[in-house]
């Protein structure tokens, strides 16, 4: 082959490692746009940026969210979907543009929820197996949320404050801390 056939050959090579790199280039940008991020709680709550969105949270407003969490997670080992939502939530306002520093979010947990907030110890002796909620409670509160628990419903099934993690405060009950809640705003 001459000096053209090589010209011709290099020619429909190049051709085709340019189309190559266009076709991962846009892969990779469509790929980009899918990905899901973690605006606020980092290793939580997942959550996809949606640059097109007509409706959004207000970047200006002061929200105090009040999440209640009534249930516990379909299996022992699996982490509180619900509050795993907290989480989600946060990183929703997040993606839409508000600033952490203008969320106050506190959870309250009663009924079944207790058994997401037992300390390690509790929870192994109940279901033999770590409490999988505690890093997510952990990465909750270090952005700032509150959480409380019910009282009646630590009495009821005859617990004690140790029984839960430091990081959640108990309250008189569940009721009375939204109706006080509310009354903040």
């Amino acid at each position: 082959m001459g000096l053209s056939g090589n010209l011709v050959i290099q020619t429909v090579t190049m051709k085709k490692l340019s189309l190559l790199l266009l076709l991962t280039i846009a892969i990779t940008a469509t790929r980009a746009q899918t990905q899901k991020v973690n605006p606020i709680v980092k290793s939580f709550g997942a959550v996809y940026d949606v640059p097109f969105a007509t409706e959004k949270p207000n970047d200006r407003t002061k929200y105090n969210i009040v999440v209640d969490i009534t249930d516990a997670a379909d299996k022992p080992d699996s982490l509180n979907a619900y509050l795993e939502a907290a989480a989600t939530l946060l990183n929703l306002h997040g993606v839409g543009g508000v600033p952490a520093k203008n969320i106050h979010m506190i959870v309250v947990l009663h009924k079944m929820a207790l058994y997401s907030i037992f300390t390690n110890e509790v929870y192994q002796k109940k279901f033999k197996t770590d409490n999988p909620n505690i890093h997510l409670i952990a990465a909750l509160k270090d952005v700032g949320v509150q959480f409380y628990t019910c009282g009646q419903t630590l009495m009821k099934i005859h617990m004690d404050e140790k029984s839960i993690l430091p990081a959640v405060s108990v309250a008189t009950s569940a009721l009375t801390t939204f109706t006080t809640y509310q009354l903040r705003g």
